[in-house]
């Protein structure tokens, strides 16, 4: 016996909810740990302590993201600004953020983070003294992504391909099952507002540790290890007087013999 068109379209509707619902899922293939060639910067907590608010310094600037099976992500950001107008005052940037992600039917992904969790620290010594630390909230599309094994390495490589189709640094896997924080909300506040451009605050040295407070009053700790961090050098005097002494003598015995 056929079903008559009234019966047929709930079945209908629930074969396209569940197409719908399957092209969204995330892909097995992202799950894990990606990072660029430097293969210094990894998700995780050596690069972000979220319980004293520190973020710390990796050796090389790259970035990284992870992902998971049930669509949770976590992203790692280290990157050198150069400064065309005064080459010796380069800035470093450092940017964390994690929250979860949607597969689109048409290829495209987008990570939505955990807002209030966020952060920035932002080091430009030649215009501040101290690094600047700030919550930082950024949703991103990416237009498509690849996953394949790279013929040169010959491990699996993840090209992202940002909203305009412009393509990211290259990123190769490093971890699987992924290195990541837990996938929740680290830093729950009712008050605070996260915004793209949260309001800012210098970071001051007191030397120890600094006790942690609302986020909204917070005394920001400065990470020992800040970008491009610059330490004054002491003089010795007189070292450079015996390099005088000996810079005469050998200018002297030049005259003579030449």
């Amino acid at each position: 016996m056929l079903l008559s068109s009234s019966s047929t379209s709930p079945y209908l509707w629930v074969l396209s909810y569940l197409s719908t619902l399957a092209a969204a899922q995330t892909d097995t293939r992202l799950t894990g740990t990606w990072s660029t060639k430097s293969n210094k910067v990894f998700t995780g907590p050596a690069f972000y302590d979220p319980v004293n608010e520190k973020l710390f310094e990796p050796t090389l600037t790259g970035i990284s993201y992870s992902f998971t099976d049930d669509g949770f992500y976590e992203e790692a950001h280290y990157r050198a600004i150069s400064n065309p107008q005064e080459p010796s005052c380069p800035k470093g940037i450092m940017q964390f953020q994690h929250g979860t992600f949607t597969k689109s039917a048409n290829g495209s992904l987008t990570l939505t983070p955990f807002a209030v969790d966020g952060r920035q620290l932002l080091s430009d010594p030649c215009n501040y003294p101290t690094a600047i630390y700030t919550r930082f909230n950024q949703t991103e599309h990416y237009q498509r992504y690849e996953v394949l094994t790279d013929p040169y390495h010959g491990v699996a490589r993840l090209n992202l391909f940002r909203f305009d189709g412009s393509p990211m640094n290259a990123m190769y896997l490093a971890y699987r099952p992924p290195q990541m924080l837990p996938t929740q909300t680290m830093n729950p506040t009712t008050s605070a507002k996260a915004t793209a451009a949260p309001a800012t605050a210098t970071a001051t040295s007191s030397g120890g540790t600094v006790k942690k407070r609302g986020l909204e009053e917070m005394s920001l700790p400065l990470n020992q290890h800040v970008v491009n961090r610059r330490e004054p050098t002491a003089i010795d005097l007189d070292q450079w007087w015996w390099i005088g002494v000996g810079m005469t003598a050998l200018g002297s015995v030049g005259y003579f013999y030449f």
